[in-house]
């Protein structure tokens, strides 16, 4: 089945977020945004042990189990496909520095700081994400095929996970 084929996507996106207390307003916004732009676009199709009979649209459920991404893939019906699991490690550093990152970019913004500042950061919080994503688009390339876009809203979603709020 082609990527470009219709059947070749999630229609459906849960995080399992047992362990979260509190998010900020801004790391709320972006998991509503990423799920919503996930939805609406991406193009993602399993290949491991499903052979070539699969079809999609595939639900996807994203949790942290222990120091593992956890991703189940169902059917669109919810009959289980997949399970697979990718080491958070790899991902831990690049995380901290987009947070941090983040954390500079919406300050700079709440404090009016000039736009050029503003887009520098920006463009480094873009360069640290986009890093982000192609890790994660390499980890799983043997198990799943997507696109970037794809890639880059579903890292957005493993951020978000992974969000522990500071302690005042």
């Amino acid at each position: 089945m082609p990527l470009q084929d219709e059947r070749c996507r999630i229609s459906k996106i849960e995080l399992c977020e047992s362990s979260v207390i509190r998010r900020s307003a801004e790391i709320e916004l972006e998991r509503r945004v990423a799920i919503s732009d996930l939805i609406e676009d991406n193009r993602f199709r399993p290949i491991a042990d499903m052979g070539d009979d699969c079809q999609g649209p595939f639900q996807l459920s994203l949790s942290i189990q222990d120091v593992r991404l956890v991703f189940d893939i169902s059917s669109d019906s919810g009959a289980p496909l997949a399970t697979l699991t990718l080491p958070l490690q790899p991902f831990r550093k690049i995380i901290k520095e987009y947070f941090i990152i983040c954390e500079s970019y919406f300050s700079a913004v709440k404090n009016h700081i000039s736009p050029s500042r503003i887009e520098a950061i920006d463009m480094g919080r873009r360069g640290i994400h986009n890093e982000g994503s192609e890790k994660l688009k390499e980890m799983l390339s043997d198990r799943v095929i997507m696109d970037m876009d794809t890639a880059r809203r579903l890292f957005t979603l493993v951020c978000v996970l992974n969000f522990r709020p500071q302690m005042p």
